[in-house]
């Protein structure tokens, strides 16, 4: 009997939506996965990643795990399948493909991702057969729209300081974003600079997180009123001499009508509108104001309004008027996506790109396919779609309208998936993918300044297979396999791709594993001068032609209330605020052990959750007769969600926090939590607000099932309206 055990290590990224892209070391067991580790010897990894993912194996092997092509055999979202074979499958769905072309013209088609995976191989293959079909093209909105727009407002270029160089300052504000939950390495170099340094840590932020719970100065303040507080630190920064007045006349371009707009904004009108106090904005400013080596790590998280480039924009001033760039380990950072500039035309197949296709913003699925004319741009329905890397049927708004959609008869949709989602239940055709460890892609870390390579290690269960075999072979069936960039594998890309930018092949890559690709010092400093062509850093931003990643096409046109955007950082009350009928604002923040609606599934990251709860202040639950573990069903004009409440004094009276993209039926009433969130495109170049709603509460009786937090789908009896 043999009882040897081969084990080896090899060597990945972490594939999912997340700027820390951690370099991994993966277990390998006798050819099957077990633990995974952070990379020691990568800078920014440096050996930390997140518990979610070093427990990757469990969705690895999940039971649940999709291995076999299906059908739908029943009604649309009944749940009864066939199977099917992989040739059987795909035939089906081209034919699907070809008979919507033919019907409606080649719009019809709208294949829909995201960032499922963030290889560029199996992430941006799909475009490539859209544009050899002509397909609809998609608006990108979920994510970064904001964030870049308001950073990209002042700064003019898509990169800043090395985020390492938060261990060498003397103050790290981490605004926006919760790191240890979301991005666990920022944590890493922040906590080495107060180890080493005594360097003080600000977070800044809705609640009282697992963040601020490591925070020297935390400052809990109201969604959306983010400029507001910016603007008064500047205040005092100027009322107190603490602007660097060389470095504004050199670095900026308009510094004398900042500071003069700025005068009204004190920390008084600031307290009233953030829910501060006086004192903790006086703190904050004086201690930016004094400490040069201050770090801004700024997050996504609080450009999620529909004020959101306006406040991104406004706390990316402040280290503009301190001059804090001007030192190591100050500045500030949000993402070095600008830096790496790996050419991705060929995998994405641009240069077959046609003008004059439609752009459909992903956001708005659920107006789009209940056929809101002026969310399709006056063109033809959809009726046939191809999903990769996303869940849109639980993690898109308005999910009434999302579902209403996708339960269209004339509607065909195929979802190629790793577990049966919210989208996938809903689908014609399910396609079994493969996850990062059975393919070949390469990564590139938007939260850090690391290509990194993400060769195959393992072979994949029978049945599941990776994005780009379907790609590859929907193409041959219609009829496009001979375009350019088709007819390649995964590492040929790799090997095209890394050589146009000088950085050898996949297999010298494979060797290395990384690389940095950092600017330097006097790039990510600024020191040469901002983005803009003028050097200047712009407190007064051209909100409709600044040049943005993001900006919408021409044909698409300026997004949302943009006249009402402010000439100087500011505070604009763009936000869904509270009202008579809606008195709380909500939240849906990231939970610790989900990403996204990825790992909602695994044992470990469903133990540590429990079930969806309402984070709600205890002086507002007395107000409404509530205790810890009542129901309640919070809803608006766009729905109503059920879930238990939990009691929490971090989180300031009137806001409620919903933490996770729980499945949908984990709720009681078996709708998820973007029920209730807007598809409402924010200025100016659109993106998601997702954290800008507002909601009524209602104690419910009668509540169906155990109350284990698993839904039922049935109607809750209404008791009382508290508001």
């Amino acid at each position: 009997m043999n009882t040897h055990v081969r084990t080896t290590i090899g060597h990945s990224a972490c594939p999912h939506d997340c700027p820390s892209t951690c370099a991994l070391n993966v277990e390998i067991i006798d050819g099957q996965v077990g633990r995974f580790y952070g990379a020691k010897d990568n800078s920014y990894t440096a050996g930390v990643i997140c518990a979610k993912v070093a427990r990757y194996a469990e969705r690895v092997h999940h039971p649940d795990r999709l291995l076999k092509p299906l059908i739908r055999a029943g009604a649309k979202g009944e749940g009864a399948w066939k199977e099917a074979s992989w040739d059987a499958a795909l035939d089906h769905v081209a034919e699907k493909f070809i008979a919507a072309e033919a019907k409606h013209g080649s719009e019809t088609v709208w294949p829909y991702y995201y960032a499922g995976t963030m290889g560029l191989v199996q992430r941006d293959s799909i475009n490539r057969l859209r544009h050899a079909k002509k397909y609809s093209n998609t608006f990108d909105s979920f994510c970064t729209n904001l964030a870049w727009t308001g950073w990209m407002m002042g700064a003019g270029a898509l990169q800043g300081v090395d985020p390492r160089e938060m261990a060498k300052s003397d103050c790290v504000v981490i605004w926006g974003t919760n790191a240890v939950v979301t991005q666990v390495n920022v944590m890493t170099h922040a906590t080495r600079a107060r180890k080493e340094r005594g360097a003080k840590i600000v977070v800044i932020d809705i609640y009282d997180n697992a963040t601020m719970k490591q925070a020297d100065l935390g400052l809990i303040l109201r969604p959306g009123t983010d400029g507001a507080l910016a603007c008064a630190v500047m205040h005092v920064l100027f009322r107190d001499g603490m602007a660097d007045r060389a470095f504004l006349a050199e670095y900026t371009d308009d510094p004398a009508g900042l500071e003069a707009h700025l005068r009204e904004r004190t920390p008084e009108w600031a307290a009233a509108i953030t829910g501060l106090s006086v004192a903790e904005i006086e703190t904050f400013a004086r201690l930016v104001g004094t400490t040069k080596r201050t770090f801004f790590r700024l997050g996504y998280g609080f450009s999620r309004q529909r004020n959101g480039a306006v406040n991104m924009h406004a706390a990316l001033s402040i280290p503009a008027v301190t001059g804090a760039w001007a030192y190591e380990g100050g500045g500030a950072f949000h993402s070095n996506s600008g830096v790496f500039k790996l050419d991705t035309r060929l995998i994405e197949g641009r240069e077959m790109a046609v003008s004059g296709i439609r752009h459909l913003d992903q956001s708005k699925i659920g107006r789009i396919l209940t056929g809101d004319r002026e969310a399709l741009y006056d063109g033809p329905p959809v009726t046939a779609m191809l999903i990769q890397n996303t869940n849109p049927a639980n993690v898109t708004p308005e999910q009434r309208l999302v579902k209403q959609g996708f339960l269209r008869d004339d509607l065909f949709t195929c979802v190629h998936e790793q577990f049966m989602t919210d989208t996938a239940k809903l689908a014609d055709v399910v396609l079994p993918a493969t996850m990062f460890v059975e393919h070949d892609d390469i990564y590139k870390g938007g939260g850090q300044q690391h290509v990194t390579l993400g060769p195959k290690l393992v072979e994949p269960p029978l049945g599941p297979r990776p994005n780009l075999y379907v790609i590859e072979e929907l193409a041959k069936r219609l009829g496009v396999a001979n375009k350019p960039g088709f007819g390649l594998t995964a590492r040929q890309h790799i090997d095209i791709m890394l050589d146009k930018r000088g950085l050898g092949s996949f297999a010298e890559l494979q060797e290395k594993r990384f690389v940095d690709m950092q600017p330097p010092f006097e790039d990510a400093h600024f020191v040469n001068g901002f983005g803009h062509p003028d050097g200047k850093f712009r407190f007064r931003p051209d909100w409709i032609n600044t040049p943005a990643p993001n900006k919408p096409p021409k044909s698409m046109g300026t997004q949302g209330d943009y006249a009402r955007l402010p000439a100087y950082p500011d505070h604009v009350d763009l936000i869904e605020g509270a009202d008579e009928i809606h008195p709380f604002r909500l939240a849906t923040s990231p939970a610790r052990s989900f990403l996204n609606s990825s790992f909602t599934e695994t044992p470990g990251s469903l133990k540590r959750e429990g079930r969806p709860e309402l984070l709600l202040n205890p002086l507002d639950a007395a107000k409404l007769d509530l205790s810890e573990g009542d129901v309640v069903e919070i809803g608006n004009n766009r729905g109503e969600v059920a879930l238990h409440v939990k009691l929490f004094d971090g989180v300031l009276s009137g806001v409620v926090i919903a933490e996770g993209i729980w499945p949908n039926s984990a709720h009681l009433n078996g709708e998820g939590i973007n029920t209730l969130t807007s598809a409402d495109s924010p200025p100016p170049y659109g993106g998601l607000v997702v954290h800008d709603t507002h909601v009524w509460v209602r104690k419910v009786d009668n509540v169906p099932g155990n109350g284990s937090g698993r839904g039922t789908g049935e109607r809750l009896e209404i008791r009382t309206l508290l508001n």
